[in-house]
């Protein structure tokens, strides 16, 4: 008589293999084709704060309003199916409080439409796909992905250029931890604009072409530390007008101290960024992990219960033929 390995024995061992063949696939396969920028997004993010804006119907500058920007950011998947690239038209608007709600983007303080493309894995920009305007950096609206403890080149899109945010430790927004960066702009000459002259001190010239200049006294930005989703951002943007060759601003333009993301959107960026963390962390940690683990068990378990009924089988055999002698 013949004895084989029992079916539950082959059944563990089977199993075993194949955990120990997934846990290494989900580490260089499956999470690096899931860590990579979504190009179905379409997400609005609200910063508001107190500040100073020129109010063209007084003609002057008003402080102490509400100042809101709002920027809408959706994914044209048709392009990026195409290109491979993630390619993001964003929408982004500056209101006071006469002008929300706006029905109509143009009617805002300020009002700018971008095409951002960048790579999905390494979030490097891409310059195709129509991108506005060139751009630069390796963080822009969102870090890329495990980001580290070092300092970062962010664009900002006002400026025309980037900005480097340095690592200041880690910060707390809605009970979530994040990596925090800061980073400031010096005034910067960004352009001209042709105004009257007695806005800019020359009223003797009927229409100039004014120095638009651009500082920020405080980028502030929390990240999440393995998506790279900004899960906070504050900063103290301030536009001015000057003479032409002046030092001196002439006229406000916009200016605030501090305007940061509301807290509905602190806590909804927190909520993306906590799912997809954990979706990450199970396909490159959890998930292989105890696959490893369980497949280890299952396989030993198995090949000793394979091994033990090979062993059994002879000793069967043998105890038969002796008995069929003997009778």
């Amino acid at each position: 008589m013949r004895r084989n390995a029992s079916p539950l024995s082959l059944v563990l061992l089977g199993a075993g293999v194949f955990l120990l063949v997934l846990a290494p696939l989900l580490v260089w396969y499956v999470q690096p084709h899931a860590k990579r920028t979504p190009i179905d997004t379409d997400t609005t993010t609200v910063f508001t704060g107190t500040g100073s804006y020129f109010d063209t119907g007084k003609v002057e500058t008003v402080d102490d309003e509400t100042i809101t920007i709002t920027r809408q950011v959706r994914g044209d998947v048709a392009d990026s199916e195409k290109s491979g690239n993630a390619v993001w038209d964003v929408s982004t608007s500056v209101d006071h409080d006469a002008t929300l709600p706006a029905s109509d983007p143009r009617d805002a303080l300020q009002w700018t439409l971008e095409r951002w493309v960048t790579d999905r894995t390494t979030n490097e920009p891409v310059h195709c796909c129509e991108e506005t305007p060139t751009f630069d950096g390796e963080a822009y609206l969102k870090f890329p992905f495990d980001v580290e403890k070092r300092a970062y080149r962010w664009w900002d899109s006002t400026l025309g250029g980037v900005v480097r945010l340095s690592f200041e430790g880690e910060k707390e927004i809605q009970g979530y931890a994040g990596y925090l960066f800061k980073g400031e702009v010096e005034p910067t000459r960004t352009g001209v604009r042709q105004v009257p002259g007695v806005l800019v001190d020359r009223k003797k010239t009927p229409q100039v072409l004014a120095e638009e200049w651009y500082s920020n006294s405080g980028i502030e930005l929390v990240v999440d530390k393995r998506t790279g989703r900004i899960i906070n951002a504050a900063i103290g943007p301030k536009k001015t007008l000057r003479a032409p060759g002046s030092k001196k601003d002439a006229v406000v333009l916009l200016e605030s101290k501090r305007v940061e993301f509301t807290e509905a959107t602190q806590k909804k960026q927190v909520e993306l960024a906590s799912a997809d963390s954990d979706r990450l962390a199970m396909l490159g940690e959890t998930a292989p992990m105890g696959a490893a683990g369980i497949g280890l068990v299952l396989t030993v378990v198995g090949a000793v219960l394979v091994v033990r009924g090979r062993r059994e089988a002879p000793e069967a055999s043998n105890t038969h033929m002796m008995t069929s002698t003997h009778t």
